[in-house]
């Protein structure tokens, strides 16, 4: 009862004239940014938090919650339209939101993609609601061993990927692991694969600079071999009648939609682990538990649901961490936790003591903004298939020039824009001889958790790699990790078994 109350009480506060402004301005924000490449949550909380020193703290953090959940709803449009990621959390929504958009689904894609992020953001509510301290605790019991085994549990689920050739498949994993150790040594600090001792390397390999390169620059190059010239989607149509339609349709992905929702939450949670992670497992989970993995790839709407709740939930269930412990689930939650500090809060247990009033408009809010996305979302559908309609004479400029500005804008580096130029062409001549690219960015960006939860791990056990069957939930992953890599090789069998008794 005393959540409920509590939660009463937050809806009082959150739907004062002014704050539902500033939810309604935020998540319009938030929708656009998210859709510009390079951009994303982070940048777009980071330029617009001094705004927030303007008003009161629960009018700011309801502005800058309603910009994280539009940012999260606005990734995956230009992912759909244009096969660029708007943010690293739209990455995996590219695997199949840009071939339903070539296919002439591109309304399908988008509402999809919409109703996915309000169920998995509207279930990660009620969790946060109902289960805040609980879940924390159970955060805390994560420890390094844990993360790393979470993410094996991650590439397990992406072996499929490639289709049926695991060697290309392992290659490209191999390939992406590579990229993600380019910089400086987690544990040391020393410089390690600097090619020709080139400066820009120093900072890594931004994630978002191989992403824009493979799928943006990349796909441009193959739409101009292989269309020469046509529209970039002549069937692009919108509808009442098809929007109504690829709502009805949805009924047939609930269980993609609520297994992304729950593991995008589940790992949202975790310190430090975000919503990129989340909506890549979610992405591999999905094709791991399909009767019809082989959809994936070719423009199948549970590829686009799947990671679509599961970056919303996790947005959410990164905020947790932050709220409850002082401790950021993401990026975008530190530069707040930053914002709850300068407004005078101290982030932790007795949070929900001391300032119950901020916390429940919090909340509160954060159920507005989800409904209030998915309706500015769905409204703007047809502005957004108008692109579609573009001649590729006009569209292809524009997509380069954007992928320019998304590959530069993360680190200021035009290093890392020449960066960009050369893995699209990588990534082009990929797509010719069939490597498959979605492992290349699974394992880039769980590159570097992987390896510094590896090592320290290691540390901490002294050398002894027995700390990772020693701990109960470190253990579960590594024996999941183990049947999720040999489920492909189970299906098959039983396959070429019903084969010949045919």
């Amino acid at each position: 009862m005393d959540v409920i109350y509590n939660l009463i009480a937050g809806f009082h506060q959150s739907l004062t004239g002014f704050n539902i402004l500033m939810m309604l301005v935020g998540s319009t924000a938030g929708l656009f940014i998210g859709a510009m490449p390079g951009l994303g949550s982070i940048n777009g909380v980071a330029i617009l938090l001094p705004v927030t020193f303007l008003v009161p703290p629960t009018s700011a953090i309801i502005f800058l919650g309603a910009i994280y959940y539009g940012a999260m709803y606005g990734g995956a449009i230009s992912s759909i339209m244009l096969g660029i990621p708007g943010a690293s959390t739209a990455v995996a929504t590219t695997f199949d939101g840009r071939p339903m958009a070539q296919n002439g689904e591109a309304d399908v894609a988008l509402v999809a993609a919409a109703t996915a992020s309000f169920i998995g953001g509207t279930i990660s509510i009620i969790l946060f609601t109902l289960f805040a301290p609980p879940l924390a605790d159970f955060a805390l019991k994560f420890g390094q061993p844990e993360e790393f085994t979470l993410m094996v549990l991650a590439f397990s689920t992406f072996v499929g990927l490639g289709g049926d050739d695991l060697v290309k498949t392992l290659f490209c994993i191999f390939i992406g692991l590579a990229l993600s150790a380019v910089g400086l040594d987690v544990i040391s600090g020393r410089p390690r694969l600097i090619f020709m001792n080139l400066p820009g390397f120093y900072h890594g390999i931004n994630f978002l600079v191989l992403a824009i390169g493979i799928y943006g620059i990349g796909e441009v190059l193959w739409t101009i071999e292989t269309n020469r010239g046509a529209p970039m989607m002549a069937k692009a149509e919108i509808s009442v009648r098809r929007i109504w339609n690829a709502l009805k349709s949805l009924r047939h992905s609930w269980g993609t939609i609520t297994m992304g929702s729950l593991l995008g939450y589940f790992v949202g949670v975790l310190p430090a682990a975000g919503a990129t992670p989340g909506s890549l497992m979610a992405y591999g989970m999905a094709k791991s538990m399909s009767r019809t993995p082989q959809k994936f790839g070719t423009g199948f709407v549970d590829g686009v649901v799947a990671p679509e709740a599961a970056n919303n939930a996790a947005s959410t269930g990164s905020m947790l961490p932050m709220l409850t412990l002082g401790i950021p689930g993401s990026p975008t939650t530190a530069i707040l936790l930053g914002g709850m500090v300068i407004w005078g809060l101290e982030p932790g247990p007795m949070l929900f003591v001391e300032h119950k009033d901020f916390v429940w408009g919090l909340i509160s809010s954060l159920y507005l903004a989800n409904v209030a996305t998915v309706l500015i979302n769905i409204g703007f559908i047809p502005a957004f298939i108008m692109i579609l309609r573009l001649p590729f004479t006009i569209l292809a400029p524009i997509i380069f020039v954007l992928c320019l500005v998304g590959g530069y804008a993360p680190t200021n580096d035009l290093h890392d824009v020449w960066l960009m130029l050369i893995f699209g062409f990588g990534g082009y001549i990929m797509r010719k001889l069939n490597y498959p690219m979605a492992p290349i960015v699974l394992a880039i960006v769980l590159g570097p958790l992987s390896e510094r939860s590896l090592r320290q791990s290691l540390i901490a056990s002294h050398g002894s790699w027995s700390v990772f069957v020693t701990r109960p939930l470190s253990l579960t992953f590594l024996l999941l990790s183990v049947g999720l890599f040999v489920l492909p090789f189970v299906k098959a069998r039983i396959s070429a078994m019903k084969r010949a008794g045919a």
